[in-house]
């Protein structure tokens, strides 16, 4: 008898292949944010530099949020290092949501997923930040993020942007363990929350 094992997008396995720096994203700290506004799951259309009030905001771009039960894009999805733990990343800013707010920074999430997938993923995990959808590849093209390819779909490596006066101040990639990764965000902002 086979026994047949799910998916399980909440629980990282404890062998996740490390990512490696690439230097893929060396070009952008210091670019302006480009003119270009992307779906948000909250409604209508928001530019990274118009997130909220708040001094900083924090973008962090994620592959693929996957719905638990269902099977990963591809059989090796979890040999690809940083493809793995895109839920518990978004958990992890979900739970740091106050103390990030707090430290002065607005959160927002991006992927190439459509809108209607993201809604359903801020409805499911009670997320209280927007994600905004680079479906059409506006801004990964503007800023040239590093991405990978999965069964015919262009998906964005693990990063995260830390934008202050219309440009980037900061950028985390790559990012590991992703599930661990707000807490050095918010780490990074009290440290530096004497240049906001």
């Amino acid at each position: 008898m086979t026994v047949m094992t799910t998916h399980d997008p909440y629980e990282l396995p404890a062998d996740l292949p490390v990512p490696e720096d690439d230097g893929a994203a060396d070009h952008l700290v210091g670019m302006p944010i480009p003119d270009v506004s992307l779906p948000s799951s909250g409604g209508g259309n928001l530019r990274l530099d118009e997130l909220g009030s708040r001094a900083r905001a924090i973008v962090f771009a994620y592959p693929r949020m996957s719905v638990p039960g269902s099977d990963p894009l591809v059989p090796d999805w979890d040999e690809i290092p940083g493809a793995r733990g895109c839920t518990p990343e978004s958990c992890g800013f979900r739970d740091l949501h106050a103390e990030l707010a707090q430290a002065g920074a607005d959160v927002a999430g991006v992927s190439t997923q459509s809108t209607d997938y993201q809604r359903e993923t801020v409805d499911r995990l009670g997320l209280p930040y927007p994600m905004l959808s680079d479906l059409a590849g506006r801004l990964t093209e503007a800023l040239r993020l590093p991405t990978f390819e999965a069964d015919g779909n262009v998906l964005l490596r693990r990063l995260t942007l830390v934008i202050a006066d219309g440009g980037i101040e900061h950028v985390f990639y790559p990012v590991f363990p992703p599930d661990r990764h707000a807490g050095e965000v918010l780490a990074w902002l009290r440290a530096h929350a004497a240049s906001s």
